[in-house]
C-alpha cells in the first residue's frame, strides 16, 4: 500500500524557556554642537514567551519527539538615542485538543487545552533591562550604569493527551477489524479466529501525508445486546461515542453463513439503543474478507447491501490489502470534514494573544546581610537581596560597583564585617569580586 505509519504518542516531556530580556545600553549623546551630551542608552527588549496552542488538526504528540527543548527568542540589547531593543519572538507549540500540561516536578496542572485553538502561556519571557538614560541624577550626571535583562522562566513540562480517536472500527467479533487496523496503522493488535480476540480498544495512527494523520480505534466486537452490557458490554460504546466517524466492518467470507445485511442492522440497532447521538454519526460501510469470494459474488453482495442500507459500500481484504488504500482516503476525507464542522476550520486570523507581565524582580532596598568566614583571611558577604542586585548589574563596572556598595553601606555592611571579625588586609568577596578590607578610619 505504501502507507506511512507513525507511533501513537500520548505523553511527552519537554523543556520550555522564555527568552531572556535584553540588556540596557550605556550610551551618551554625541552631537557636533553638544559637547557634554547626556546619557541616552535605551532599554533592552523583553524576551519572547512560550505558549501551547490546541490544534484540532493534530491527533498525537509524536511531532514533539524530534526536539526536547523549546526556547523562545531573547530580547535584543538597547541602543543609543534611547532606542528600545527589539522584543524576542514568541514561540507557539501546537498540541492536540485534549492535551494537559503539568509541571514535571510538582504535578501541578499548568494548562488544560480543552478547546480548539486555545492558547496558554507556559513560560514567560524576562523583562528588558533599563538603559543609562534612567540613572541620571544631580549627583550622577554621566552614569555608566545599565541593567541586565531578567532571565526568562524555565520549566520542565509533562504533556498528556486524553485519547480521542478520529475514527472507530465497529462490527461483530471476527469480522477482521484488528487485521484492518494493523494494515492501515502502526497498531499491533492480537489477531486470532475466535470471539472477543480484542479485549480493549486498539489505537493506531494513520499517516496520509506529512502533517496529515488521523487516529483510528479498533473497538472490541459488538454483539446483539451490547447496549445493555451483553458480551463485552456498553463500556466500549463510550469510545465510539467520542469518535467523529464510524467505520462499520462486515464479514464478506460468509463462513458462518451469517447474513451481512442482518449483521449491519443488528449493530445499528445497538448504536441507536445506546445513544441517538451516536447513531447519527457519519459512517463508512466496508465488507472485509472479499478475497474469499468470487468476483461476481463480491459485486452481487455489494449491490444487495447498498440496496438495503441505502449507503455506499466498500469492498476490502486485509489479507490481500485490496481496497484498503481507498478506505484510508475515504476515512481521511470524512475526518477532515468532521474536524471542520466541529472545530470551525483554521485558526482565527489576527488573534491577539493575552500575555501576562514579563518576569521582573523588583530591586530590594533592604538587605539581610550575613558575613561568612571561608578561611583564616577570607570572608564572603551573603544576601538573597544582594543576589538580585548582582544579577541585575555588572559589579566589575566602576559606577555600578559603587552603586551596589553604597546600597550595602546603607544596610550596615561595615557593622556586619566588624561583627564577623574582619580585619584590615583580609579579603572580602562580594559576588565574584574580591576586595582588600581597609578599616573605615583609613579610607
Amino acid at each position: 500500500m505504501g502507507n506511512e505509519k507513525t507511533d501513537f504518542i500520548d505523553s511527552v516531556r519537554i523543556i520550555v524557556k522564555g527568552g531572556n530580556g535584553g540588556n540596557g545600553a550605556v550610551s551618551f549623546r554625541r552631537e557636533k554642537y553638544v559637547p557634554k551630551g547626556g546619557p541616552d542608552g535605551g532599554d533592552g527588549g523583553d524576551g519572547g514567551f512560550v505558549f501551547l496552542r490546541a490544534n484540532p488538526q493534530l491527533s498525537t504528540l509524536s511531532h514533539l519527539l524530534e526536539e526536547e527543548k523549546y526556547y523562545a527568542e531573547n530580547g535584543k540589547t538597547g541602543m543609543g538615542k534611547k532606542k528600545h531593543g527589539r522584543n524576542g519572538e514568541d514561540l507557539i507549540i501546537d498540541v492536540p485538543v485534549g492535551t494537559i500540561a503539568k509541571d514535571a516536578f510538582t504535578g501541578e496542572v499548568i494548562a488544560d487545552l480543552d478547546e480548539p485553538w486555545k492558547i496558554v502561556c507556559v513560560a514567560r519571557g524576562g523583562k528588558g533591562g533599563r538603559g543609562n538614560a534612567h540613572f541620571k541624577s544631580p549627583t550622577r550626571r554621566a552614569p555608566r550604569i545599565a541593567e541586565k535583562g531578567e532571565k526568562g522562566e524555565k520549566r520542565v513540562i509533562d504533556l498528556e493527551l486524553k485519547i480521542l480517536a478520529d475514527a472507530a472500527l465497529i462490527g461483530y467479533p471476527n469480522v477482521g477489524k484488528s487485521s484492518i487496523i494493523s494494515c492501515l496503522s502502526n497498531a499491533k493488535p492480537k489477531i486470532a479466529n475466535y470471539p472477543f480476540t480484542t479485549l480493549a480498544p486498539n489505537l493506531g495512527v494513520v499517516r496520509v501525508a506529512p502533517g496529515n494523520e488521523f487516529l483510528i480505534a479498533d473497538i472490541p466486537g459488538l454483539i446483539e445486546g451490547a447496549a445493555d452490557g451483553k458480551g463485552l458490554g456498553n463500556v466500549f460504546l463510550k469510545h465510539v461515542e467520542r469518535c467523529y466517524l464510524i467505520v462499520h466492518v462486515l464479514d464478506g467470507a460468509l463462513v458462518d453463513e451469517r447474513d451481512p445485511v442482518s449483521d449491519y442492522f443488528t449493530i445499528r440497532k445497538e448504536l441507536e439503543k445506546y445513544s441517538p447521538y451516536l447513531a447519527k454519526k457519519d459512517e463508512i460501510v466496508v465488507v472485509n474478507k472479499v478475497d474469499m469470494l468470487p468476483i461476481e459474488d463480491r459485486e452481487r453482495l455489494k449491490r444487495k447491501l447498498e440496496e438495503k442500507i441505502k449507503k455506499e459500500v466498500l469492498l476490502a481484504s486485509a489479507v490481500t490489502q485490496e481496497g484498503l488504500e481507498e478506505l484510508k482516503f475515504k476515512i481521511w476525507e470524512k475526518v477532515k470534514e468532521s474536524r471542520k464542522v466541529i472545530f470551525g476550520g483554521p485558526p482565527p486570523k489576527d488573534t491577539k494573544i493575552k500575555k501576562p507581565a514579563p518576569v521582573w524582580r523588583k530591586l530590594p532596598q533592604r538587605f539581610r546581610i550575613k558575613v561568612v568566614k571561608i578561611s583564616e583571611s577570607e570572608y564572603e558577604v551573603i544576601s538573597n537581596e544582594l543576589k538580585v542586585w548582582l544579577d541585575r548589574f555588572n559589579i566589575h563596572e566602576k559606577d555600578q560597583r559603587l552603586m551596589i556598595l553604597e546600597a550595602l553601606e546603607k544596610a550596615g555592611l561595615e557593622e556586619k564585617l566588624k561583627e564577623a571579625g574582619v580585619k584590615e588586609g583580609n579579603i572580602v568577596y562580594i559576588g565574584d569580586l574580591a576586595f582588600d578590607y581597609i578599616e573605615e578610619e583609613k579610607r
